[in-house]
């Protein structure tokens, strides 16, 4: 069967908003049209694996949206337009908010995240969950992405033997495999660039504080962030606009006056025109087709009026990652069981300490496959007030930032790289095997990082990232724009068994 046949293949925003104001299609035949392929490819044929979750509600709220259109009411550009949100981001309706995990199956969540109640108030037609690595990845040494123990193992659309990588593995699939127009991951470190490399998608990880996490099940109150996973960078971008802001335009997290900007109408092909762009060479030797792609984008951007800076060193983020792993285990203890303390008064997970006798009570369901020794070394911490994390955290912040990308970013627009390498084969026995990339200094200063397509290599697909200065977003969305408007090297999945051969 041919999985690219499909009405709405490829359709970006816009095209669907044309559709419904041209009467081609009402927004509950547009959400039928996705619930129907979900049927179709992610539970059935290919069995992608990523959706966790139907909204039940989900066709209810797109007959309302027609409604409002009939009678002259549309409320902006995502009006009547299907997204899906990673399973560990709060929902007041009737789907659950689990992280993966059967041992939060116990009752969805009392109210919207932050970033949601925008979305709803936006229009958007909520379609369901997708899948994602178990606690966002943060659960064992030996684990593989994109997979949970409520759904199992998500595919990767390019390639079905070929991880999505994680954790935001099914929001990456879902997009690829044009199961919903645009869907929303979380990224503590890699989790929103990471898969969109490995599905071929645009990922926006925003400077961490845009996006408000109030309603996210956390790992890192320093690092996390909720961000856009799209097929074209303007979708992202538009996206990402409604993430931040209320209905009134305002957003507790950021101050408005000096850090909001318009992102969706910020694109200019000349972009490059007058900009200085470094090279992030540490980053490169992952793969030879990729480094050599790499050094064809450096010539376009040079062609396209920017000035190349190359190299741009920065200190080999190795000499620091043990820091930013202590910081991630005491504040994921602090931050899940603070987070555990707004879900309803029955809801029996009161702690981290509960999740894990949870799954030791229930081994055979919850690991089958792998442990849960990051939870229980996270369990074993003390406050936040303790020196080890004080002394991690501060020594985070200098490598990171003063000595990181605060140096390396001076005089530059931004600083480029390849995302990371191929993605690699899925493996229950050894986990993940992961090549790896450039996210790790934007995730810990908490910068902005965006990924975008720019080539493939043996049918997986290869992404370069923009990195800047925090809250310069607008910057880097618009050079994102320019590049993929002179390259347009994204190309939709195949669902090929495995990479290289006819589909």
């Amino acid at each position: 069967m041919d999985h690219t046949s499909f009405p709405l293949h490829e359709k970006t925003i816009a095209d669907l908003q044309q559709l419904m104001e041209s009467g081609a299609y009402t927004a509950v035949e547009i959400a039928q049209l996705y619930l129907d392929r979900i049927h179709e490819i992610d539970q059935n044929g290919p069995q992608i694996n990523s959706v966790i979750e139907i909204n039940p509600d989900a066709l209810e709220i797109a007959k309302k949206m027609d409604e409002e259109r009939a009678n002259g009411t549309i409320r902006g550009p995502l009006h009547g337009i299907p997204i899906l949100i990673k399973d560990n981001i709060d929902t007041g309706d009737k789907m659950l908010t689990t992280a993966g995990s059967i041992a939060m199956m116990h009752g969805p969540a009392q109210k919207d995240a932050a970033c949601i109640g925008p979305l709803r108030e936006a229009g958007a037609v909520l379609l369901g969950k997708t899948n994602l690595s178990e606690w966002a990845n943060f659960r064992s040494t030996r684990s593989s992405s994109g997979w949970s123990s409520r759904l199992g193992q998500t595919k990767n659309p390019y390639a079905l033997d070929r991880s999505p990588s994680g954790s935001s593995s099914g929001s990456a699939a879902a997009v690829a495999a044009n199961l919903c127009a645009v869907a929303i991951g979380t990224e503590t470190d890699g989790s929103i660039t990471s898969p969109a490399a490995a599905c071929g998608l645009v990922g926006i990880k925003p400077t961490v504080g845009l996006v408000a996490q109030d309603g996210i099940i956390p790992i890192s109150a320093s690092q996390d962030t909720a961000g856009p996973m799209a097929r074209t960078v303007e979708d992202a971008a538009l996206l990402l606009q409604f993430m931040i802001q209320s209905p009134s335009g305002e957003n507790k997290s950021v101050d408005l006056s000096s850090n909001y900007f318009d992102y969706a109408n910020n694109f200019k092909k000349d972009a490059f025109s007058k900009t200085r762009i470094g090279i992030g060479r540490q980053f490169f030797g992952r793969h030879p087709e990729s480094d050599r792609q790499m050094e064809e984008a450096i010539k376009l951007i040079r062609s396209l009026g920017a000035e190349i800076v190359d190299p741009v060193e920065l200190p080999p983020a190795t000499e620091w990652n043990h820091n930013e792993f202590t910081v991630l285990l005491y504040e994921f203890k602090a931050g899940l069981n603070s987070y555990l303390t707004t879900r309803n008064s029955d809801f029996p997970m009161k702690s981290l300490e509960d999740i894990i006798n949870f799954n030791k009570q229930n081994d055979s369901s919850a690991m089958p496959i792998f442990a849960q020794e990051i939870l229980e070394m996270a369990q074993e911490k003390g406050s936040l007030e303790e020196t080890e994390y004080l002394e991690a955290l501060l020594a985070c912040i200098n490598a990171s930032r003063v000595n990181g990308l605060d140096n390396a970013l001076e005089g530059l627009d931004a600083l480029i790289a390849p995302t990371r390498g191929p993605v690699w084969l899925i493996d229950h026995i050894n986990g993940d095997c992961a090549t790896a990339g450039c996210a790790t200094y934007p995730a810990v200063s908490g910068y902005p990082h965006i990924t975008l397509p720019l080539g493939f290599t043996d049918d997986l697909p290869l992404n370069i990232s923009f990195i800047g200065r925090p809250w310069e977003e607008k910057r880097l969305i618009g050079l994102a724009y320019a590049f993929e408007q002179a390259t347009q090297a994204r190309r939709a999945p195949q669902f090929k068994p495995t990479s290289g051969v006819s589909a």
